[in-house]
């Protein structure tokens, strides 16, 4: 548990994730309220990141669901170790054969063999998918359910049970309730709109591209060997390339695996030669890669005149146009 909103931004900064005073202050309320916690926002900005980061922080274990269109309950919630009981029962033919030696008919039986069948229908059986390991961890872990935006309306009506009452109903067994209450983080690149129902039992919040000074600070945390100079010319570049009408917008993640792969090659400035040298790492299309090419001297031009004067005027030109 969190001591305050300050107690947030600095254990996930000791985690390498930096945060606002208002996601900090989100993630508290969670914390103390015990409500699961929506993140949105376009690809890339961090919201699965923000999940290991809490788990670090926490002291947790992460329990990861990615969701995915055809996700259902069988695949989230558990599955029957079927071969694991057709060992057993195998095994135990001998004996089965001699517990119904004595009886005088196909009724009897059946029913005698119906009175074990729980044996068989049991936890040492059972095998437990994310959002069942999530209930039944001894420690609190920190469940993510990661894009639910992905899954199909029936599987987000399902979710409902889990993040009000924390239980689930296994047939076999019954209804099963967390042993600690999990902390829960769903995320959602808003691939389409979640039900007001799956809204209203979280706390919301919301993940845009960072700022500039806030962007090359978390290259400085996550990619320390990068110089000053490379960390602000990479993120620069990189949000001059965002504002091109690419197939993929590069993501902080693309951000920090490009400064990182460009200190590894002991880079210490962009330039034409370096940037082409290196796009497979930035952009994952063809076409995008393309036109990258083609605007990179642009692009080198446009990030030289936001870190150099007047660089705070151009920031908030930028900042303006995107939103």
């Amino acid at each position: 548990m969190f001591a305050s909103v300050a107690d947030v931004k600095e254990r996930l900064r000791q985690a390498k994730y930096l945060c606002s005073d208002e996601m900090a202050t989100v993630v508290f309320l969670a914390d103390r309220l015990g409500k699961p916690l929506l993140v949105e926002g376009p690809a890339g900005v961090g919201k699965t990141e923000l999940s290991k980061a809490l788990a670090e922080a926490l002291g947790a274990e992460l329990i990861r669901l990615q969701c995915y269109e055809g996700l259902d309950e069988a695949k989230a919630l558990y599955e029957w170790q079927y071969a694991k009981q057709m060992l057993y029962a195998q095994v135990l033919r001998d004996r089965v054969s001699q517990t119904l030696s004595d009886t005088s008919s196909l009724r009897e039986a059946f029913h005698r063999v119906a009175d074990e069948e729980d044996l068989f229908f049991s936890e040492r059986f059972l095998l437990p998918r994310p959002l069942l390991r999530a209930l039944l961890a001894d420690r609190q872990p920190v469940l993510l359910i990661d894009e639910v935006d992905k899954s199909d309306p029936e599987f987000e009506a399902f979710l409902l049970e889990v993040l009000s009452d924390f239980q689930v109903s296994v047939p076999e067994l019954g209804t099963v309730q967390a042993k600690q209450q999990p902390w829960v983080v769903l995320t959602s690149n808003q691939a389409r709109d979640l039900s007001d129902a799956l809204k209203r039992r979280c706390l919301h919040l919301f993940i845009n591209f960072p700022s500039l000074e806030s962007e090359i600070n978390v290259i400085r945390v996550r990619v320390p060997q990068a110089s000053e100079q490379l960390a602000a010319q990479v993120v620069a570049f990189v949000q001059e390339a965002r504002r091109l009408a690419l197939k993929k917008m590069p993501g902080v993640s693309e951000t920090i695996d490009w400064a990182r792969s460009l200190a590894l090659l002991n880079i210490q400035s962009l330039g034409q030669e370096e940037v082409e040298r290196t796009l497979g790492v930035l952009v994952k299309y063809e076409e995008d890669a393309a036109r990258l090419r083609s605007s990179t001297p642009d692009l080198l031009r446009r990030l030289n005149r936001r870190l150099g004067r007047g660089g705070e005027d151009e920031e908030r030109r930028w900042r303006s146009g995107r939103d």
